[in-house]
């Protein structure tokens, strides 16, 4: 279906006034605090006593010395900030090295360096289609490939979650509308339209895997390309950590295009695309949010090419987050509470209402855990949860603490 709907004629409200330009504000705060989703912003202290299982800081290499060291070298030697655009002076060495290093880590042709996840998943997707063109959409994608859908100005199908079958009859409905289309027309032979479909490798609500291999089959059976947002997947799945499309057998596939965040597994800041190099080269000359934007700082380009030297010299962290996952898992399951069983990093623990989450949340906090709490609108299916993030390097004993402290503070209705 598509992703706009019909505008709704808009009600009055009683506290707007010809004067005050934002007495709207006022009335959608009222609503958050009466619904219990206000937000906040928390400051962290630079060395917290709290136990971090919030964070998307996966492999533990945010402080990593060498991560550090790097990141302040680079700052030395190329400045604080990047000086401009990509295209003018905001291309240094050593983001060329790590787009090469990316490329040849993940297992493609090419890759491009964007000032942020979000930005690089805006140019994939509204670049790689437009405006005659089919976008199929995973109903539990990330709000950036979300955004980049409705910047495309294609039309765009959500299916449900996690469904190759739908994938595959969006697309097929598409095509068969363009063969009807044609016929109308004098029977001209129609040119196949330019379709994709977008989806996490992971999804960051729940932490399950898409079932990627399905999903390329589904997009090749009616000449889609794939769109695949491996934040979640890069540094956790697929071979030392290369990525769940890695993994599936896809990487390096000339219709599959990977987007990532630089930001978790990899410790610091930015975003990437990889794919084949026609597609990185078409970015270049077209993604506006590549184009537009100030390059990534030299400080974050060095940090995460320190990160992944690391990760490719200590592949086995990669199988520590999975294992310590799945250990979180399994024992907040033992003691009663109701969990999703990770693919990857990302365990989510269910509550009650928003209300009990923010509690729940709060109450970890007092007991010196930082755990997650997602809650209606970030939630597609309107289910409040805690949301741990298992880092690689949190030992078995840390681990024990925190689901102690989980199940102790749990609601208890």
């Amino acid at each position: 279906m598509p992703l706009t709907r019909p505008r709704k004629a808009r009600q009055p409200m009683p506290q707007d006034r010809p004067d005050d330009a934002f007495a709207w504000i006022d009335a959608q705060r009222e609503r958050r605090d009466r619904a219990g989703l206000v937000r906040r912003l928390s400051p962290r202290p630079a060395d917290s006593p709290l136990l971090d299982l919030a964070s998307n800081d996966y492999l533990g290499l945010a402080r990593h010395p060498e991560v550090t060291a790097a990141a302040a070298a680079a700052a030395q030697r190329w400045g604080a900030g990047s000086t401009g655009s990509r295209l003018v002076t905001g291309s240094t060495e050593l983001h060329t090295t790590l787009e090469r290093e990316l490329a040849d880590f993940c297992g493609f042709e090419a890759a491009l360096v964007f000032s942020s996840g979000y930005a690089a998943n805006l140019a994939a997707v509204s670049a790689l289609s437009g405006r005659d063109a089919l976008i199929v959409s995973d109903a539990g994608n990330h709000a950036s490939l979300i955004d980049g859908c409705r910047l495309s100005r294609a039309e765009v199908a959500v299916v449900p979650h996690a469904d190759p079958d739908a994938v595959r009859k969006a697309l097929g409905a598409a095509e068969e509308d363009t063969r009807e289309e044609a016929a109308e027309g004098a029977g001209a032979v129609p040119a196949r339209r330019r379709a994709l479909a977008v989806s996490d490798s992971v999804f960051s609500v729940d932490g399950d895997a898409a079932p990627l291999a399905a999903l390329a089959a589904a997009c090749r059976a009616h000449g889609a390309a794939l769109v695949v947002d491996e934040a979640h997947g890069l540094g956790v799945l697929g071979e030392g950590g290369r990525g769940a499309v890695h993994g599936a057998g896809l990487a390096g596939a000339p219709d599959v295009v990977v987007t990532a965040t630089l930001s978790k597994s990899l410790g610091s800041q930015g975003g990437v695309v990889l794919g084949p190099a026609r597609v990185i080269e078409h970015l270049l000359n077209t993604a506006r949010t590549f184009i537009f934007d100030t390059g990534l700082n030299p400080a974050a380009v060095g940090a995460a090419l320190a990160s992944l030297r690391l990760l490719r010299r200590e592949p086995e962290r990669a199988a520590r987050v999975r294992t310590v996952a799945m250990g979180l898992y399994g024992r907040l399951t033992a003691a009663g509470l109701t969990a999703v069983r990770p693919d990857a990093s990302v365990v989510s623990v269910r509550a009650p209402s928003p209300e009990q989450a923010v509690r729940w949340a709060a109450d970890c906090r007092a007991a010196g855990l930082l755990v997650g709490c997602f809650r209606p609108p970030s939630v597609p299916d309107g289910i409040s949860r805690l949301r741990l993030t298992a880092r690689g390097d949190l030992t078995e004993e840390q681990v024990g603490r925190a689901v102690d402290v989980i199940v102790k503070t749990a609601p208890t209705a």
